[in-house]
């Protein structure tokens, strides 16, 4: 008999599609390809029989992870031919995002920015493994590779992030503080203040997507060409408006004019230094970014 209570596909997708995104999204660092990998899960998913799908969770993921890794290659293009540096998309995530997928598992931008010199297939290990928790043997089965295989992957990505980014995260209430305070300094032309803060081999990142007067052809390094550049920025933009949001789990600074978002500045620090200091102006990428007034 067959059960009329039973879930149907679009139920179990819709219950998954919040891990799904997550992953997908921590692969890919774009929000557009990422909702694109998402449809072409769902229509490959809507044509499987469920009676025959022992776990539906596990099935979803393997079908979504490798559709994320087909999308690398299309998308590794587009940056090697992208106007300046290119940085993730970023994730507002406030507890009153609109989407409640951007509240599932945050992965700094610093550290997608990391992420981004790994290779695909050890991106997605280290996706799995470290952020999902997801075992080696269970990898293995989604990417069709040996558990020995996937362990290697395992190894070299860990290995890989640590050599880049060895810090440890900072405490939520002192990079709020830390952003506050560099804000009021690039904001007021303090450029003494703003030295300070920042560490001697500082860099800037700064993506408009050639969209942006805010962008940059490249990375600006050094912490007295950066100040400068910040608080140059800063006077030529006086009029906008700053909140201060969650950005991709980590206190960050959503700049609006007239209404609507122009940039997202993203603060990555060691201890109470800035590290390195992420600017998204594209427009293309501020999409998902709620208007000034949290809507």
């Amino acid at each position: 008999m067959h059960d009329t209570d039973a879930p149907d596909a679009s139920q179990v997708f819709a219950g998954q599609r919040e891990l799904l995104f997550s992953i997908v999204y921590n692969m890919l660092g774009s929000v557009g390809d990422t909702e694109d990998v998402l449809q072409e899960t769902w229509l490959a998913w809507s044509g499987v029989d469920l009676a025959r799908v022992e776990s539906p969770r596990a099935y979803l993921v393997r079908i979504a992870v490798n559709q994320a890794l087909a999308h690398q290659k299309a998308l590794r293009r587009r940056k090697e031919t992208y106007p300046g540096p290119w940085l993730p998309e970023p994730l507002v995530t406030d507890g009153d995002a609109a989407e409640p997928a951007v509240r599932a598992e945050s992965v700094s931008l610093a550290m997608l920015v990391v992420l981004e010199t790994l290779s695909p297939l050890e991106r997605a290990v280290f996706v799995l493994h470290e952020v999902f928790a997801y075992q080696h043997t269970e990898i293995a089965s989604m990417i069709d590779r040996s558990p020995a295989a996937v362990r290697q992957l395992a190894h070299r990505a860990r290995e890989h992030v640590r050599a880049r980014r060895p810090r440890a995260r900072i405490d939520r209430r002192t990079h709020q503080a830390v952003t506050e305070r560099f804000i009021e300094a690039a904001f007021g032309g303090n450029l003494a203040a703003l030295m300070e803060m920042l560490a001697p081999e500082v860099t800037l990142w700064a993506d408009g997507g050639g969209k942006s007067a805010a962008g940059g052809p490249r990375q600006i390094r050094g912490r007295d060409k950066v100040a400068r550049v910040l608080v140059a920025n800063a006077r030529a933009n006086q009029g906008v408006d700053i909140q201060y949001r969650q950005v991709n789990g980590d206190p960050s600074v959503v700049v609006f004019e007239q209404e609507a978002p122009f940039a997202v500045m993203v603060l990555d620090l060691d201890g109470e230094q800035v590290r390195d200091v992420y600017v998204v102006s594209n427009p293309d990428k501020l999409g998902t970014i709620p208007d000034r007034t949290g809507g």
